[in-house]
């Protein structure tokens, strides 16, 4: 069950690290964009106008097989437009495309993140319960060996015990089954 969940996991990383590098491929040519409109960086610009965080994280907890796993989700906060004037003498169109596009990899950075965070939780929870299974089947087999090892040596010795009372029994019976006329023991008489 859990194997089954971490290969799940470990499908949905690969699939969230190649969006990623999609998108910040793009994010990265939108940028160049920008500053080729804007005719320069316009990184302390960003800087000054941002007052407040407007992308944020918010973390969760999920149940998967008895196990809580950290899940991080992102949000937007409304009314925080800091980027309003930047931009405004030209390149505007291209500086909203950009931060929209940083965004959506902002995103694809916290899914994994979410995704690896369970990843590494999961792999470490199914070491310890393997490790767990492998200790109660050494020590049940280690059991199971030595009660056969003892129910073994007890038939040995029951059949050893067995065949020396076989043993008694048939002495005394060719003793028993001897001549009682002593007939073994005549010569022939010849008349």
């Amino acid at each position: 069950m859990l194997t089954d969940d971490n290969t799940e996991i470990t499908k949905r990383i690969d699939e969230a690290k190649r969006k990623m590098g999609r998108v910040m491929q793009i994010a990265a040519f939108s940028l160049a964009e920008v500053t080729y409109a804007v005719g320069g960086d316009i990184g302390y610009q960003v800087q000054e106008s941002a007052k407040s965080a407007r992308f944020r994280v918010r973390t969760k907890q999920d149940n998967v097989s008895g196990v809580l796993l950290p899940a991080f989700e992102s949000y937007l906060t409304e009314g925080n437009n800091d980027f309003g004037l930047t931009g405004l003498g030209k390149g505007g169109q291209q500086v909203q495309r950009c931060r929209e596009t940083y965004a959506r990899a902002v995103e694809a950075l916290v899914e994994l993140a979410s995704l690896q965070t369970a990843f590494v939780i999961l792999d470490e929870v199914i070491k310890v319960v393997n490790r767990r299974v492998n200790a109660i089947e050494h020590v049940a087999n280690k059991k199971q060996r030595d009660t056969a090892a003892a129910d073994a040596e007890m038939k040995i010795r029951r059949e050893a015990e067995a065949s020396a009372q076989d043993g008694k029994l048939s002495k005394k019976e060719d003793q028993a089954n001897a001549d009682v006329l002593g007939a073994d023991d005549d010569e022939d008489v010849i008349f």
